[in-house]
C-alpha cells in the first residue's frame, strides 16, 4: 500500500456530507490517526491560521473535502462568494500541504466543471476543452484553479497530488435547505413535505429532461481510500495521449437518469401520490452529465450502492434528522 495506518490524516471539511463520509470510511478501515479540527480551531479561509496549523500538526495525508457548494439557485445568486471562498480555501490548504511536504494529497473536483456541451460520457481528457455551464461557472472556475494548482506543483516539484472528479453526490448529512441544496435532497424534502401536508400537486424546476448521474457519498469515500492506497502519481492512467500529467480520475456510478425519472423514484420511495408538475420557466442546467469511469474501473474499483438503495438510506437518515431535530433547513 502507498499509505500507512500510522500516518496522520487531515480531512479538511470533516463535518460536511463528503468529509464525514470519508472520516467514517477511514475509521472502518482501521485508520485512527485522523486530524479533524473544528472551525473554531482552524479557519480554512485564513491563510495564517492554515499555515500555523500545518506547521504545528504536520499531517502526512490531506484530503480537501471542504468547499462552498450549492445548487443552481445559490450558484447563480452568490457567484462572487462561490469563487472567492473556494479559491481561498483551496489555495490555503494546497500551498501549505505542499510546503509542509505531505506524503499524499487528494483534491475533490466535480463533474460540473467539465464543458457544458462535451461528448457523453465525460472522459477525463475533456477537461478544459469547452465553455462551462453559466449557472455554476464561478464554482467551476475555482475548482479548475485548484486542479491546475495541484498538477502544476506535481510537475514542477513532484508534489504527490491527485484530483478526483466525482459526479453528483448524495447521502446522510446532505443539505436540505431549499435555497442552496442540490436536486436530490431538495426533492426528498419537497416530496416529504407534500406528503405530510397532503398536497395534491407539487412543482419541480425545469422540464425534467436533463439527465444526471448520482453517486452515494459512502462510495466516494471508499474510492478516496482505494486511490490513496493503490494509485501512484506515476501510474500511466494519469497521463494523457501526449504523456502530459493530468492527475484527474472520474468517480461515478456509470449510469444516469432523467430528472423526471428521478422525481418519480423519489416520490415513490417517500410515498407521495400527488401530481408532479414542471415549472419550465426555471433553468435546466447542463443537458446531461454522465462520467466515463473506465479508468477507475480499470484500476480495480467500482461503486457498490445502487441509486434506489442509496436514496432509501438517505431518506432513512433524513427522517432520523427530523425526529432528532438536527436537520439543517
Amino acid at each position: 500500500m502507498l499509505i500507512s495506518k500510522d500516518y496522520k490524516i487531515f480531512i479538511a471539511g470533516h463535518t460536511g456530507m463528503v468529509g464525514s463520509a470519508i472520516k467514517r470510511a477511514f475509521k472502518k478501515k482501521g485508520y485512527l490517526n485522523l486530524l479533524c479540527p473544528s472551525k473554531k480551531d482552524l479557519d480554512l479561509l485564513n491563510f495564517e491560521d492554515v499555515k500555523n496549523w500545518f506547521e504545528a500538526n504536520k499531517p502526512d495525508i490531506v484530503i480537501l473535502a471542504a468547499a462552498k457548494v450549492g445548487g443552481i439557485y445559490s450558484n447563480s445568486i452568490y457567484s462572487g462568494d462561490f469563487i472567492l471562498e473556494n479559491l481561498k480555501i483551496q489555495t490555503n490548504v494546497i500551498e501549505n500541504a505542499w510546503k509542509n511536504k505531505v506524503k499524499r494529497f487528494l483534491f475533490l473536483g466535480s463533474s460540473c466543471i467539465y464543458p457544458k456541451f462535451a461528448k457523453q460520457p465525460l472522459k477525463e481528457e475533456y477537461f478544459l476543452t469547452g465553455s462551462l455551464e453559466i449557472s455554476n461557472e464561478s464554482y467551476a472556475l475555482a475548482k479548475i484553479a485548484g486542479i491546475k494548482l495541484c498538477t502544476s506543483l506535481t510537475k514542477q516539484y513532484g508534489f504527490d497530488a491527485l484530483s478526483l472528479m466525482p459526479t453528483n453526490l448524495y447521502g446522510p448529512g446532505d443539505n436540505y435547505n431549499l435555497q442552496n441544496s442540490h436536486v436530490l435532497p431538495a426533492m426528498i424534502r419537497n416530496f416529504y413535505n407534500a406528503k405530510k401536508n397532503k398536497l395534491e400537486e407539487i412543482y419541480c424546476w425545469g422540464t425534467g429532461n436533463p439527465r444526471r448521474e448520482f453517486l452515494f457519498v459512502d462510495d466516494l469515500a471508499d474510492a478516496c481510500i482505494f486511490i490513496l492506497e493503490n494509485v501512484s502519481i506515476n501510474n500511466e492512467i494519469l497521463f494523457d495521449s501526449e504523456n502530459i500529467f493530468s492527475g484527474i480520475i472520474n468517480v461515478g456510478l456509470g449510469l444516469d437518469i432523467s430528472i423526471k425519472e428521478l422525481a418519480k423514484l423519489v416520490s415513490s420511495l417517500v410515498g407521495y401520490e400527488g401530481k408532479i408538475l414542471w415549472d419550465k420557466s426555471k433553468p435546466d442546467g447542463t443537458p446531461r452529465k454522465l462520467l466515463d469511469i473506465s479508468k477507475l474501473n480499470q484500476l480495480g474499483w467500482e461503486a457498490k450502492t445502487s441509486l434506489k438503495k442509496g436514496i432509501k438510506l438517505t431518506l432513512e437518515s433524513y427522517l432520523k434528522e427530523i425526529k432528532n431535530k438536527t436537520i439543517r433547513i
